[in-house]
């Protein structure tokens, strides 16, 4: 099985991307020229992980003779708070953290994100590098310096763009997560495919069901694929100006139904983008601007991978198609008071507009919600 390596050519903040089953005992190896002689590293991650695999990390740094302090935080997305931020940080100011320490971010998007920012804010910036233990963190939230927190107000509202001086994306983990964990990463797997590249999403209708049945070379793939579609926009756009909104295709939806659901594990995020995704094609065949068949084509790859594609799937009551509406609002995607959306003219062809009628909105969203039945 193969090891892929993605660079991420920022200048004086690039770095790669590895990819591949193993990284995590040979970790040691991998950090140890980021370290210039240090003999410590400091973890963040969470209960659930630690309790999977922080032996197995903490052995892959002794082989390079690397010792390591954890701090393991709650697992769950209300982890991303205030108060798990200054505990993060304040751990680290006592394990007398400096510049040129290394914080290692080991979990999925929450630890992430908050490891991240916690490491952006920290004696105003410390390197940090990305262990990402999901499917959705590997091929996301690990790659193009995005961290940050939540607010009561929204998500990810609280934050800093903090490049990783290096991300192992051990694809062995996978193995350890759960049916639905892992096709919640996969919604933001078909996403790529779905905004700029058809010939991945064919791919993927062709091998998805095989790659979460646990082909590792197909996991390797779609990972290398993914990142290097996201390292190539954020390359192109790195503080999210232009090019790198596509990369919110299905968000928008998205985080207004995980506000709607108190970001509860009644809808995981990449549950909610590929219902987002679905949404986003059919508000934009609504609009004239790609065919049915595309809407249709999304709706029948979810479906053939076995997740969620529409609001009828979601369990539980949701607000009305208005009060979706309105959630949608509050995201950051807002500029100038105007709401952009990421719409498409066809698989593999999506764009930034701001340009939505409300109504048009309201309609998908009540359609939706009538379906619900």
């Amino acid at each position: 099985m193969s090891e892929e390596t993605v660079h991420v050519p920022l200048g004086a903040r690039a770095y790669d991307v590895r990819i591949g089953a193993g990284l995590v005992v040979e970790a040691g190896a991998h950090v140890a020229p980021l370290l210039g002689g240090r003999k410590k590293v400091f973890v963040l991650t969470d209960e659930t992980v630690a309790g999977l695999h922080l032996p197995t990390l903490r052995a892959g740094l002794a082989e390079a003779g690397i010792g390591m302090e954890a701090l393991a935080l709650p697992a769950g997305e209300a982890t991303k708070s205030w108060r798990e931020l200054e505990r993060a940080v304040e751990w680290l100011i006592a394990e007398k953290v400096e510049r040129r320490d290394l914080v290692v971010a080991f979990g999925g998007g929450v630890i992430g994100d908050l490891a991240g920012f916690a490491a952006a804010i920290l004696r105003r910036g410390v390197r940090f590098v990305q262990i990402p233990t999901t499917l959705l963190a590997q091929v996301d939230s690990s790659v193009g310096g995005k961290t940050g927190i939540n607010s009561p107000l929204g998500k990810n509202l609280v934050g800093a763009f903090h490049q990783p001086a290096l991300v192992l994306a051990d694809t062995a983990l996978l193995g350890t997560l759960t049916a639905r964990d892992f096709l919640a990463g996969y919604g933001e797997v078909q996403k790529y495919g779905l905004l700029g590249d058809e010939g991945f999403f064919t791919w993927l209708e062709a091998n998805g069901p095989a790659l979460a049945a646990g082909d590792m070379d197909l996991r390797i793939e779609a990972v290398r694929r993914s990142v290097r579609m996201k390292a190539d926009i954020v390359v192109r756009d790195e503080t999210e100006q232009g090019d790198r909104a596509l990369l919110n295709l299905g968000h928008t939806f998205c985080h207004a139904l995980e506000a709607a659901t108190g970001y509860s594990d009644r809808l995981l995020h990449g549950e909610g983008v590929a219902i987002g995704c679905a949404l986003a094609f059919e508000l934009s065949a609504r609009l004239g601007l790609c065919a049915q068949e595309a809407p249709s084509r999304v709706r029948a790859h979810l479906k053939d991978m076995g997740m969620k594609c529409d609001l009828r799937d979601i369990p539980g009551d949701l607000p009305s198609a208005g009060a979706l509406v309105d959630l949608m609002a509050q995201d950051k995607k807002v500029v100038d008071g105007q709401l952009r959306f990421v719409l498409a003219r066809g698989i593999g062809e999506a764009f930034v507009t701001a340009d939505v009628p409300r109504d048009a909105v309201l309609g998908v969203m009540a359609d939706g919600l009538a379906g619900r039945g």
